[in-house]
């Protein structure tokens, strides 16, 4: 795409757990980034080592009240959601509202620049599926009046907002649907099962199974993700776009919670309580049109991938 040294990209939700990982990429790049986030689940720690570097910026703003101040930019990476099941549930409203009004923010910005956008989906949007594994061409199995539905249903609806200013303003949007992503910088408190299972062995807690653990998860690991995000966004030719972006390797709940176990040595008991409300059974990613059109798949598996995790997670307890 030519010299990137000058272009700018505005990445919302900047300061989260994949947001500050792809605002590390996109400076690496040479790219100039507005990192904008409420910080209300992302952390200034995850950009701690961004700030002062030269082309990166941090506002402080909420996209789905403040207007972001920028009159150039090339690139807009919509990241600003709360994304676990924990978070969407302590602030329901504020998701809404990330995935609405900031949805329509941002694409009101990308339409006064001419910046390219990318939406950050989600595999939520085929609530519980049922067929699997899961194409961007599966409509979903999707609960609009349920504890869940403040994220699903929200994101379905950035992606209709998406798909307006795609046809009605011509804009270059792409969708990515993201599937269940683990690593470093992951909060431990999120709620999500790899931080729950590895925080629970490091204490000595009980590991939380929720139903019999025979509900499936796709683990991608974090920097294999960001490097679909790049070329989602960055690859020619792809104007209105969806590509899953995922590990299609299945794992079965508490499958993950005896791997968990023996990675860390725990002798943390497995205790079994009653399944979420509306928690999906299976969730794995069809990815054929991400390694066809994006020349993407995952390369870091679970073997290599958890261990680093557990031992950020260890670095962060030592250093309370």
């Amino acid at each position: 795409m030519g010299s990137s040294s000058h272009r700018q990209a505005v990445v919302a939700g900047g300061a989260g757990f994949i947001g500050s990982h792809l605002c590390d990429l996109l400076i690496r790049k040479g790219l100039q980034v507005i990192c904008v986030d409420n910080l209300i689940t992302g952390s200034r720690q995850n950009i701690a080592g961004l700030f002062g570097r030269p082309g990166f910026r941090f506002l402080n703003l909420d996209i789905s009240r403040d207007i972001i101040p920028e009159s150039s930019v090339d690139y807009i990476f919509h990241f600003a959601s709360p994304a676990s099941p924990l978070d969407y549930q302590n602030y329901p409203e504020e998701t809404a509202l990330a995935n609405s009004l900031g949805t329509l923010r941002l694409l009101q910005l990308a339409r006064a620049t001419g910046a390219r956008f990318l939406l950050a989906s989600t595999s939520e949007a085929y609530g519980d599926p049922l067929q699997s594994p899961q194409a961007e061409t599966y409509w979903g199995n999707v609960n609009s009046f349920g504890p869940r539905s403040c994220y699903d249903e929200s994101k379905r609806f950035a992606e209709t907002l998406s798909y307006i200013y795609l046809h009605k303003y011509d804009l270059d949007i792409r969708i990515i649907r993201i599937f269940n992503t683990y690593g470093p910088r992951m909060r431990a408190s999120d709620g999500r099962v790899v931080s729950n299972f590895i925080n629970q062995a490091l204490t000595g807690a009980p590991l939380t199974v929720y139903g019999r653990g025979s509900q499936t998860r796709s683990l991608c690991y974090i920097s294999d993700l960001v490097a679909g995000v790049d070329r989602a966004m960055f690859t020619p030719g792809l104007r209105g776009e969806i590509f899953n972006l995922g590990n299609p390797e299945e794992t079965a709940v508490l499958d993950l919670a005896k791997k968990i176990k023996g990675l860390t040595g725990s002798e943390s008991p497995l205790v079994f309580k009653p399944p979420l409300p509306d928690d999906p059974h299976q969730r794995r990613p069809d990815i054929s049109k991400a390694r066809r059109l994006l020349h993407w798949q995952p390369q870091i598996p679970a073997a290599v991938g958890l261990p680093r995790t557990i031992a950020h997670y260890r670095n962060l307890a030592k250093s309370r």
